[in-house]
């Protein structure tokens, strides 16, 4: 299998895009991670940049809800790039220890427990209680069905939220996380 030599300074990409390196190491303080693939299409890397700035940077939910859901979904999809990136930034923003690796428990994990439509009834950063209802599957083929409730099985801080409404039974809907205290981690 062929594998491509990753790209680590601007010398590697023609001259006409030496700006859109430029602007990621400006905006990411070095070039690493996905970049060095990504600049073997220098436009593609360069609007995945700006996409990628905008999510991490200018959004509107506070920089400490964005980095923990960052975390949460780089834990569960193995992205151990994204993960330690996010780690650091964390601990920069004064998250507890006990946050960074707080969603590991599998009851952490709100799984539908149908097929439907999801309906959240819970915000990111929200405190719920084991046992509480934080969302809703809707049957569209059974409008005469009434909703199923999708329970928390924890006590924690909602890091995530499923943003596909359309929901299979088995998929991941909300992701719960723990507080621990650092001595319960060792």
């Amino acid at each position: 299998m062929a594998r491509l030599t990753p790209i680590t300074s601007k010398n590697q990409v023609p001259a006409k895009d030496h700006a859109i390196v430029d602007g990621i190491v400006a905006s990411r303080g070095a070039l690493q991670g996905p970049f060095t693939m990504f600049l073997h299409s220098p436009e593609l890397a360069g609007r995945l940049a700006h996409l990628g700035a905008y999510v991490r940077f200018e959004g509107s939910l506070d920089m400490r809800v964005r980095v923990l859901a960052a975390m949460t979904v780089a834990r569960e999809l193995d992205a151990v790039y994204v993960w330690g990136a996010q780690t650091g930034q964390a601990r920069k923003l004064g998250l507890p220890e006990s946050t960074i690796v707080a969603a590991l428990e599998v009851d952490d994990y709100v799984m539908a427990p149908e097929s439907g439509l999801f309906e959240t009834l819970v915000e990111l950063g929200q405190a719920v209680d084991a046992g509480q209802v934080v969302g809703h599957i809707h049957f569209l083929e059974r409008p005469d069905r009434l909703p199923v409730d999708v329970v928390a099985r924890t006590s924690g801080i909602v890091c995530t939220i499923r943003a596909i409404a359309t929901t299979q039974q088995g998929d991941c809907a909300v992701v719960i996380g723990q507080p621990r205290r650092r001595d319960e981690l060792v």
